[in-house]
This record gives structure tokens, C-alpha cells and sequence, in this order.
């Protein structure tokens, strides 16, 4: 017996790495040390930083890639993978510089996972960080024909003097919306309960989502917020605080900028929910409540800034291609969010 025998194909997975090397090449920065291949990344910190703070972030994509497999497109998966980090560590004020990524299968299928990195490779390309390594692991038997899982890795950096942490936020700030472009990759396991227990097929337009079909409108890529953040601060725009809503929505995610001794009030009305949450809401029998704590709801990400900034903000968002709305202002109280009577 071999290693191939026991369901490990080792020459599969020297052809996956040369299928992703012009991919992975297409996001290296001048700070990356070394090529593909090596046992480990470096990078090496930009200049210009008097006293740099690491911020690292990891994440998943979650049941979404359940979609994924069951309609073999993987593309959009990879991009959802560098969101979901790059989003995250962006709170801090953090410049994204590096990312890594784990893959997890039963059975290296080069093609596939070639297109998975793609995306990986894209998402990192419109975060200005490089992809600078990761790991493949083929574990027969332990994952389905088909099936792998993702993980991802981000490192950035922020000024100690700038980085957001919550003291900079102050009641009387107002909370301005960037929208979603989706579901993002969070509240799957019920989005695919509702599509399974109602008879619908990914490839249905129900009349709910314009003509667009299920599948389209579930595997939209989450969107990244890295440009429109990262120019605002180098414009100077005072930005207090912000969240990345992600599991637990709105009620969970947009408190956790704020100071001790501070909640923050939010007008559900001040923006239109999309669609597909409407969609989903009808569809599932969703209660409002419920919806709010499992989806973004349109809100994808959240900035707290001085009450004097909001047209400045709102002007340089806009400018960015984002709808972006006032729609709440933090108060006294426990660190929670209260919706506006």
C-alpha cells in the first residue's frame, strides 16, 4: 500500500499549489519576503509606523458553504473568507497587511479548491492585504465527496495612538449605516431550513427577489469595507467607533464598540430592509425579533462618529459607492441596544 491508496494524492496536491501560484502572486505588496512554497510567510512592517500595534483576526464562512457544495460554484466562498476577517480587524482602525488561509477536504480536487483560492485571492486584492500563505489538509474519510471547510487568518496594523477601542466614543455620537450587499455569511443554518422545509430550489425566482434566483441572491459574496473605511480615516474624517455586524446582528454587534456606562439607540425605520430578508421573513415565518438578532438586516457595518461629522461622513461614503444613513445615537446605559419608540 501507498499514501495515494489510503486516499491521499500528494502529486494532486503539488498541481493545486502551481494552479494557485498566479493567484496568489497577484496580491503581494512590497513588504512580502520570500515566494510561495517556503515553510513559512514573512512580512515585513510597513514604514512610516512610530509605534505599530498587531491586530489579528480569524473567521470562517460558515453552513454557506453547504450552498456551495451542493451546486458546485466556489468562487464567491473565498471572497466571503477574506470578508469576514478583513472586517473585522478594520474595527481597530487596522490596515489589513497579510492574510492565510486553512482548507480542509476529504479529497483534493485540484479545480475545485483552485477556484475557492481565486475568490481568496480577490477578496484580498480589493483589501490591499497579500495572501501570504496557508494550508491545504486532505483527511479522507472525514469530510463528503465533495464537502471541504474554510478558515482564514488576517494580520493588520494600526498607529497605538489611533487604534478605536471604545474610549473614543462618546454619548451624544451618531451611528451611521453602511449597507449590506446580502446575507453576508451568517444565519445559513436557518436560511437553509427555511429553503428545504418550504419545497424551494436554489435556482427559483421567487417573485419577492425581482426575477433574481435564490441561488444568486444567497451566494453574493459578503461585502468588504476596507477602501471606504481606510480613506475615510486617511481623510481625517473623526470615527469614534465601529462594528462589523455579523451572528447576532444589529442588537449583538454594534454595542461592542461603545464605552462602559453607554448603549445606543437605533430607529429600525430609517432604512429599508432589503428584499431577500423580507423574502426570508415571509417565507420562514421569521418573527422580527428573530430576524434582527440572526441577519445583518441591510446593515452590514456600522460607524460611530462626533454628531458634527455625520454630512461629512455620510458625503464621503456616498462618494464610495455606499448608501450609507444616519440611523441611531448612543445614550447612557447598560451596553445595549434599544430601538427607537
Amino acid at each position: 500500500m501507498d499514501y495515494q491508496e489510503a486516499g491521499v494524492d500528494v502529486a494532486a496536491g503539488r498541481s493545486f499549489v502551481e494552479k494557485i501560484r498566479q493567484d496568489v502572486q497577484s496580491t503581494q505588496r512590497p513588504e512580502v519576503l520570500g515566494q510561495l512554497g517556503g515553510f513559512a510567510g514573512c512580512f515585513q512592517l510597513p514604514s512610516g509606523y512610530r509605534e505599530p500595534v498587531l491586530v489579528s483576526g480569524t473567521d470562517g464562512v460558515g453552513t454557506k458553504l453547504k450552498i456551495a457544495h451542493s451546486v458546485n460554484q466556489h468562487h464567491t466562498v473565498g471572497i466571503d473568507l477574506v470578508a469576514m476577517c478583513v472586517n473585522d480587524i478594520l474595527t481597530t482602525g487596522a490596515e489589513p497587511l497579510f492574510f492565510l488561509d486553512y482548507i480542509a477536504t476529504g479529497k483534493l480536487e485540484p479545480e475545485q479548491l483552485a477556484e475557492v483560492v481565486t475568490g481568496i485571492a480577490e477578496g484580498c486584492r480589493q483589501s490591499g492585504c497579500a495572501l501570504l500563505g496557508g494550508e491545504t489538509a486532505e483527511m479522507p474519510g472525514f469530510y463528503g465527496a465533495g464537502e471541504y471547510d474554510l478558515a482564514g487568518f488576517c494580520v493588520g496594523v494600526v498607529e497605538k495612538a489611533d487604534r478605536l477601542d471604545g474610549s473614543q466614543v462618546q454619548v451624544g455620537d451618531v451611528a451611521i449605516a453602511l449597507p449590506s450587499n446580502g446575507i453576508h455569511s451568517n444565519g445559513f443554518s436557518l436560511v437553509r431550513k427555511i429553503i428545504a422545509t418550504q419545497g424551494y430550489d436554489w435556482y427559483d425566482c421567487p417573485a419577492g427577489l425581482g426575477g433574481a434566483s435564490l441561488l444568486d441572491t444567497v451566494l453574493a459574496p459578503t461585502q468588504i469595507y476596507v477602501t471606504a473605511i481606510r480613506t475615510a480615516l486617511a481623510a481625517g474624517l473623526a470615527i469614534h467607533g465601529m462594528a462589523h455586524i455579523t451572528g447576532g446582528g444589529l442588537p449583538e454587534n454594534l454595542p461592542r464598540c461603545l464605552n462602559p456606562g453607554q448603549s445606543i439607540r437605533v430607529d429600525r425605520t430609517a432604512w429599508t430592509v432589503p428584499p431577500v430578508f423580507q423574502w426570508l421573513t415571509q417565507a420562514g415565518d421569521v418573527s422580527e425579533a428573530a430576524m434582527f438578532d440572526t441577519f445583518n438586516m441591510g446593515v452590514g457595518y456600522g460607524v460611530i462618529v462626533p454628531a458634527s461629522e455625520v454630512d461629512g461622513a455620510i458625503a464621503h461614503f456616498t462618494a464610495q459607492g455606499m448608501a450609507a444613513i444616519a440611523i441611531g445615537e448612543v445614550i447612557p446605559g447598560d451596553g445595549s441596544l434599544a430601538w427607537a419608540a
